[in-house]
């Protein structure tokens, strides 16, 4: 059976805290007395979370439970199996990878906020750069 939609999603939201938090699997495995491969599982969405283990890992993850539902795309769940809404395909390439997760967690690291912001200015200017350089190279 394939993964139903609504299991991907709250697997994602919870690696993507997980990762934020910087707990390895095997760290939030032994805080639930269960196997990394348990998690694994969880958030790829192969095993659905029950609801007194959804309550569980918001109070270790310091999440509310319903931060495992935010973000979710409408209508997935009462539509024909095979047929879904469009979803916005930067927030799931981008916002789930472990790069993402890492760099947005050693962001938040920097206590100075005038080194924060310069860093920040920093990527910023970079980004624009790259998409000043690919707006020139299509226009030839």
């Amino acid at each position: 059976m394939p993964n139903h939609p609504v299991d991907a999603h709250v697997g994602s939201r919870l690696r993507m805290r997980r990762t934020l938090l910087g707990l390895s699997q095997q760290k939030l495995g032994e805080k639930l007395s269960l196997t990394f491969q348990q998690i694994q599982k969880y958030e790829r969405g192969a095993n659905r979370i029950g609801a007194s283990r959804l309550f569980e890992l918001s109070r270790i993850l310091d999440v509310k439970p319903s931060f495992f539902f935010d973000e979710m795309p409408t209508g997935g769940t009462s539509q024909t199996p095979g047929i879904q809404e469009p979803t916005d395909e930067f927030e799931h390439e981008f916002l789930g990878k472990r790069e993402t997760l890492e760099l947005v967690r050693a962001y938040y690291k920097i206590d100075n906020l005038d080194v924060r912001k310069r860093v920040f200015d920093v990527i910023k200017a970079l980004a624009s750069d790259e998409t000043d350089k690919d707006t020139s190279a299509s226009a030839k």
